[in-house]
């Protein structure tokens, strides 16, 4: 077929087929908690998930990112570490992570663990010793403790909230008895902020990287990236410490705690340990680092992947775009531009486990603001259109040259949890917010157990034992349940299995990218967003997503994949759909 033609300037070109592998991995995030249990408790643990690999391996990924499983009082899924070189208990043993690690590179998938750098637990052996301690002392300066404000110092030493809700600063009672100092926890009150100007703090965290690479894990996803170092002045801030995003428009919006320029020679120092562990510079044996920085700018983000620093961040503005044409490509040609301009990729991304599933996000009026959770009292998605736009959004980033991030549960289709009572939620900013002008519905909703197998009980997430999940599940999960979907055409499932396999036969993740204004001589309408990714040696896949109400006349052209079903008319793009054509 001939080419079709594009009056639009290539917004980023091909790479080298040979290119690092990160630079356009397809990365599945495995919430341990809620992925596969394998000892009917009703939690998920490591030894589901090694259970589970084939499964992975089926559906085409590159790599696993598994969120924390070190040992945590649970006070925030994990995210308060108290051991960063043990397993907790619930989740196995450190055998069953090496073997988790040895399975999966066995199958040819990569492991990413997560890392929480900004804050510990407060059961973690060194905030423990700097509550024995005391003011002055050397233990109380890996963490960030000072004197309150007025005469007797009953005031926070400033005025900064939490990012969970509440006041961002807790009192200490002394080792006498005596109310004490205060300490600083941009989130919940048991996940006390580190001191990262303490030379023992930056030595801690290079020997744990060592620690697990050693155990040969291929990289680290880093909570919180932008956020270690604070203003050494900490000025008061009059504002709540969000995480800013593509919602904060200007960069002064950040404050005082986030995005500090001294966050950047961490990372530098970093990268020279992972560099120990590839000598010969292989880049397909690179170990990376991943930030997790949500940020007002592109800019900003790619800070965070200069070449001598991170290797990836993830793309939120991506993943905070509304379902229009005008700010997809806004946001694409944004992203490429931004990670060009530093030799980085970029990364694409619609879910994770701090966000409302996009199967049900993209349900809600187009333009709402991003909710933090769907609650039974809150507007509720319409899950059919829901459900279709995923697909398409899905298509389409999958197409788009980088790296991709899926969230586990999203192949199925999965939607957001929207009926959970308040009495199952655990989220600790559900509980630090509940009642205040700031009530958030949290988390929870988005992490609730995959349904394996619906003639099971917990649709097969224990394995068949009786047990209740950790959170419980929708009736409705059992209609998304894998046993349900595999090998039936068009399931959701099964349209992950092929955009993958077709990805990687097509090297879209290293292709060039360029916009297209008309298929075969028609223009294209303002509600239809159409590109070309060209491989290395030349040969394309065209991409077509409508999102308006009128159909596209469909190329003629082979069709690769369909988000939705064209039988019912084979002429025409439907609404909401995406196709990719060669």
């Amino acid at each position: 077929m001939d080419r079709i033609p594009s009056t639009v300037v290539t917004p980023h070109p091909p790479e080298s087929h040979d290119a690092a592998w990160w630079r356009h991995a397809v990365i599945y995030q495995v919430y341990p908690r809620s992925f596969a249990d394998s000892n009917g408790d009703g939690i998920g643990d490591l030894p589901g998930i090694t259970e589970r690999l084939p499964y992975l391996a089926d559906l085409g990924v590159d790599a696993i990112w598994v969120s924390p499983f070190y040992v945590s009082p649970m006070k925030d899924a994990g995210y308060d570490v108290a051991d960063y070189r043990q397993v907790d208990p619930i989740f196995g043993t450190l055998a069953d992570a090496d073997t988790l690690v040895e399975r999966a590179h066995a199958l040819g998938i990569r492991v990413i663990v997560d890392l929480v750098p900004n804050h510990t637990s407060d059961q973690h052996a060194w905030f423990q010793q700097a509550l024995a301690a005391g003011p002055g002392s050397p233990e109380r300066e890996r963490y960030l403790f000072r004197a309150g404000r007025g005469v007797d110092g009953s005031e926070p030493p400033n005025n900064w909230r939490s990012v969970f809700g509440g006041n961002a600063w807790t009192r200490v009672t002394e080792p006498d008895g005596s109310p004490g100092q205060w300490y600083l926890h941009l989130f919940d009150d048991t996940q006390p902020d580190l001191n990262w100007r303490h030379p023992e703090v930056v030595a801690e965290f290079h020997d744990i990287l060592r620690f697990w690479l050693d155990r040969g894990v291929d990289g680290f996803r880093v909570d919180v990236a932008h956020s270690l170092v604070k203003d050494e002045e900490m000025p008061d801030w009059h504002e709540r410490a969000v995480m800013a995003g593509s919602e904060g428009d200007a960069e002064h919006n950040l404050g005082p705690m986030w995005d500090q320029d001294g966050v950047h020679e961490i990372y530098r120092g970093w990268r020279r340990v992972l560099a120990e562990y590839n000598p010969a510079a292989d880049p397909q044996q690179d170990r990376i680092l991943v930030a997790e920085a949500w940020l007002p700018t592109q800019e900003r983000t790619m800070r965070y992947v200069r070449a001598d620093e991170m290797h990836q961040a993830f793309n939120f503005h991506f993943l905070e775009s509304p379902w229009r044409t005008t700010d997809l490509r806004r946001v694409v040609d944004a992203s490429l531009a931004a990670a060009d301009a530093v030799g980085a990729p970029t990364t694409w991304v619609l879910s994770n486990h701090d966000v409302v599933r996009h199967a049900s996000r993209l349900g809600l009026p187009i333009g709402s603001r991003r909710p933090t959770g769907i609650g039974p009292e809150d507007p509720q998605p319409n899950a059919p259109l829901g459900l279709r736009r995923a697909r398409a959004a899905t298509t389409m980033m999958l197409a788009l040259p980088g790296s991709a991030y899926l969230y586990n549960g999203e192949e199925l289709g999965l939607p957001e949890h929207t009926g959970l009572p308040d009495a199952a939620r655990q989220d600790p900013s559900f509980h630090r917010t509940r009642g205040t002008a700031d009530a958030e519905t949290g988390r929870d909703g988005a992490r609730v157990p995959l349904p394996w197998d619906a003639t099971q009980p917990s649709f097969g997430f224990s394995g068949g034992q009786e047990s209740e999940p950790w959170l419980p599940q929708p009736l409705l999960y059992g209609l998304h349940a894998v046993d349900r979907q595999e090998g039936v055409d068009g399931s959701t499932l099964e349209l992950y299995r092929e955009l993958l396999a077709l990805r990687r036969r097509h090297d879209l993740g290293v292709g060039g990218l360029e916009w297209l204004t008309e298929l075969e001589g028609v223009p294209l309408g303002p509600e239809v967003l159409a590109f070309r990714n060209t491989r290395p040696d030349g040969t394309d896949v065209t991409v077509v997503a409508n999102l308006g109400i009128d159909p596209v006349p469909l190329p003629q052209m082979d069709v690769l994949a369909c988000s939705g079903l064209l039988r019912e008319d084979a002429g025409a793009i439907h609404q909401d759909t995406t196709v990719w054509l060669a």
